[in-house]
């Protein structure tokens, strides 16, 4: 069986909208209903726990609701960081679960495709992770905001979710290292000295961040249609 955790309970302060980040409109939806509705068609998916704040609760089970999304098992207030709400989560996760899908609300375009990508590495190794090749020059800055060195990016990868795990791994990893700051769950997989594998993703699956990612996101749903 196989879970999926959508996480909407960031403030999206760098957003900057009138609506929580969750309920930001893209185009004709809210934005969490495009990663949802995925989520929610795809056949190897079972149920999906839905992670929010106290801030966005009700109204983000609101909308998501009038879609009657039939998979969803869960809504569950979050913690302060982004990794204490997918402890939450995954707590909360029904008892014969056995894979869990790790996906941040905030990234509406993923695909089918590479929900399958990644979910099919993930049960060949345990852990699987989408990302892109870096396609710009990254450079290493000094505190005085002076380039120290250019950085070789033929091995660097921007690293994007859903990420999928073995439950029983995900929940040691958190058990383990839930008081690390990290930015994804696999580096605290990495850190029990797991290997991860890493699945091409599409470039489309934007993060929207800032109102910059809001107007980039306008274009990419047209597109879509």
């Amino acid at each position: 069986m196989l879970c999926a955790i959508i996480l909407a309970a960031g403030q999206g302060r760098r957003l900057k909208a009138a609506r929580p980040k969750p309920l930001v409109r893209i185009g004709a939806k809210p934005a969490i209903i495009y990663s949802l509705s995925v989520l929610n068609k795809h056949p190897q998916i079972d149920e999906i726990v839905v992670v929010l704040n106290a801030g966005n609760y009700q109204q983000t089970i609101k909308a998501i609701k009038s879609c009657s999304f039939k998979k969803i098992k869960s809504f569950i207030l979050g913690g302060r960081r982004r990794q204490d709400s997918v402890y939450c989560g995954l707590k909360v996760v029904s008892a014969n679960t056995n894979w869990v899908l790790i996906h941040d609300s905030a990234r509406p375009f993923i695909d089918h495709e590479s929900i399958t990508k990644v979910i099919l590495a993930a049960k060949k190794t345990g852990a699987a992770i989408l990302g892109v090749p870096v396609k710009a020059t990254i450079k290493s800055i000094k505190s005085q905001g002076v380039v120290e060195r250019t950085i070789d990016r033929t091995n660097l990868w921007e690293i994007q979710t859903p990420q999928v795990f073995k439950k029983e791994l995900i929940l040691r990893a958190y058990k383990a290292y839930s008081k690390k700051n990290v930015t994804d769950d696999a580096a605290l997989v990495e850190k029990l000295g797991k290997k991860v594998k890493i699945v091409l993703g599409s470039y489309k699956n934007i993060k929207i961040t800032t109102p910059e990612d809001l107007s980039l996101a306008e274009v990419i749903a047209k597109r879509n249609r």
